[in-house]
């Protein structure tokens, strides 16, 4: 579990657990990239879940304790696309 202070504590944490850092960590200092992503995302939950799996997709193997697993890139990019924001915006003809 992340921990921190503020308002946006609980919010971190849930897009901690949603993008699986406690169980395949990615981030030196989960909380701290976290936050940062939230905050550039203009605190959209979903829009930093789907930064942050697209970041974690870019590594392509996991390896703890010696152990190595396959490519994870596409899991992750399953999972993003979850989170993927759609542009709804009405086009106006030129």
């Amino acid at each position: 579990m992340v921990e921190g202070s503020g308002q946006h504590s609980a919010a971190i944490n849930n897009i901690y657990n949603i993008i699986r850092e406690d169980q395949i960590p990615y981030f030196d200092d989960p909380y701290e990239s976290i936050a940062f992503y939230f905050k550039k995302n203009g605190f959209d939950i979903n829009a930093t879940i789907y930064e942050l799996l697209i970041l974690k997709s870019e590594s392509s193997t996991i390896s703890v304790s010696g152990l190595s697993t396959q490519d994870t890139s596409g899991y992750f990019k399953r999972l993003a696309s979850k989170y993927k924001p759609f542009n709804s915006h009405i086009m106006s003809g030129g």
